[in-house]
């Protein structure tokens, strides 16, 4: 081959690259590609109307930062009168009359929530890397959905989300549907190649239900599975959720859903107060939020269980880690009202005292110079002296999520000469080694007793 013929071969090839990726992809550019993802990458299309806005919008206010946090509220009509800058902004989606929509028990509403996405992908807005979809009762913790799309590479093609808590949904919806609710993320160029299919495949699935249902089967004809990520949550559960949230599973909180339905998080407080009480602990420290540990004192027989930032409990006796990660069953699933069965383990409330903790809420939470904090929980249930649990951490770094996920270690920091109404409990990465239950064998005193424990000091 000449070196004039390889030249024009090499022209031809570069040429071919620089189609491919700027033209068929005009939202990437090289510098932006060199950024690890952060929250100006992603662009929100969040479900919504005008029957429900008035009564949700302060829920898209805990989490929507303006001139930070990109995209649009979707409505089904154009608001009347003001519309406030601390509220997302607003669209209003295109017609969809011409659209079929056979399911007997379902809403229309579902198509125009299917096409968000494609008409969020048609505005063309630069530099997004994900479309993340959601409703307007969804609760996001963007530095979490930041820290959980970094994971992945944004140039393939990717749909990540959750699965409903209730398996009575998930049969009925699929469990290869990321449940729109908890919201779900889809990468640029999986989000290129359902665009085009999208109107088409709206009309072959019209017997489907929801919108999420009708994204699952369109992604499906392009082959792409869902990838589940355990920090999306429908929260397709009723009643009071506090047993689901005092044993979050070891992933960063990414969303909740379905916040009206719920009894409020923290006692004496509205939903939204509730909710405003627990963003106050998570800007603190994003990643540890709900993050749960455990830890024994041996002396007193005690074991605590830490949901960072939202609960702690006590219990006057030595119980297994297996037991202190099991959720307390305090709510019902979403159709049928019953006691399940749920995509995780439930255990009853216990009548035995020995079974049953003493409940903290947070209180407050404070920074004690760079990087650490400490938060403060005040009892709830019935007991003789212990008032406060007092909780000190290091910062949870996001970095960490990069690695093998392993919940933390922690230890009660004071004997039995300290303050009576007060326990001091420290979080901390365990050791090389370490487990968190320890070593029965190795005959510590208070140890050999674990499973048969003598009469607690009572809390």
């Amino acid at each position: 081959m000449s070196s004039f013929k390889a030249f024009k071969f090499l022209k031809s090839i570069l040429l071919a690259i620089y189609t491919i990726t700027f033209i068929s992809f005009p939202h990437i550019s090289t510098a932006n590609e060199l950024q690890t993802t952060n929250i100006s990458h992603i662009l929100f299309g969040m479900a919504g109307s005008l029957k429900t806005w008035s009564n949700r919008s302060h829920y898209s206010e805990l989490w929507w930062k303006p001139n930070v946090t990109r995209g649009f509220v979707w409505m089904d009509e154009t608001p009347l009168g003001m519309w406030p800058e601390t509220f997302p902004p607003y669209k209003v989606s295109a017609d969809t009359s011409r659209f079929k929509y056979t399911s007997w028990y379902g809403s229309r509403s579902a198509v125009r929530i299917t096409r968000i996405v494609k008409e969020s992908f048609e505005l063309g807005l630069e530099n997004v890397r994900w479309f993340v979809m959601g409703d307007d009762d969804t609760v996001f913790f963007t530095d979490n959905l930041v820290t959980v799309l970094a994971k992945y590479d944004h140039n393939q093609m990717y749909y990540i989300g959750g699965n409903s808590e209730s398996v009575e949904q998930d049969v009925i919806y699929s469990y290869s549907t990321a449940f729109g609710g908890g919201g779900f993320a889809i990468s640029y160029p999986l989000a290129a190649e359902l665009v085009r299919i999208l109107d088409g495949c709206i009309d072959r699935y019209a017997i489907l239900y929801g919108g999420d249902q009708k994204i699952q089967a369109c992604i499906s004809e392009i082959g792409v599975p869902i990838t589940r990520e355990f920090g999306f949550h429908q929260v397709d559960i009723r009643g009071n959720i506090y047993g689901f949230l005092a044993a979050h599973p070891v992933a960063p909180l990414v969303s909740l859903h379905h916040v009206d339905y719920l009894k409020s998080i923290f006692p004496n407080l509205t939903r939204i107060d509730s909710f405003r009480k627990l963003f106050m602990a998570y800007e603190m420290d994003p990643s540890r939020i709900l993050q749960q540990s455990f830890c024994y004192d041996f002396q007193r027989k005690w074991s605590v269980s830490v949901s960072w930032g939202y609960t702690v409990q006590l219990y006057p006796s030595l119980l297994t880690v297996k037991q202190l990660e099991t959720a307390f069953l305090t709510f019902q699933t979403w159709g049928s009202l019953s006691n399940g069965p749920f995509t995780f383990n439930t255990r009853p409330m216990s009548s035995d005292s020995d079974m049953s903790p003493v409940v903290y809420f947070l209180d407050r939470v404070e920074r004690l110079g760079e990087g650490n904090t400490t938060t403060t929980y005040r009892r709830y249930t019935p007991s003789l002296a212990v008032q406060f649990v007092n909780v000190s951490a290091f910062n949870f770094s996001p970095a960490l999520w990069r690695k093998a996920p392993r919940r933390e270690c922690c230890e009660v920091i004071n004997g039995l000469d300290g303050m009576k109404n007060e326990v001091h409990v420290k979080i901390r990465s365990c050791g090389p080694f370490e487990s968190v239950t320890p070593n029965y064998d190795n005959n510590v005193e208070g140890e050999s007793d674990f499973f048969n424990p003598t009469p607690a000091t009572t809390p």
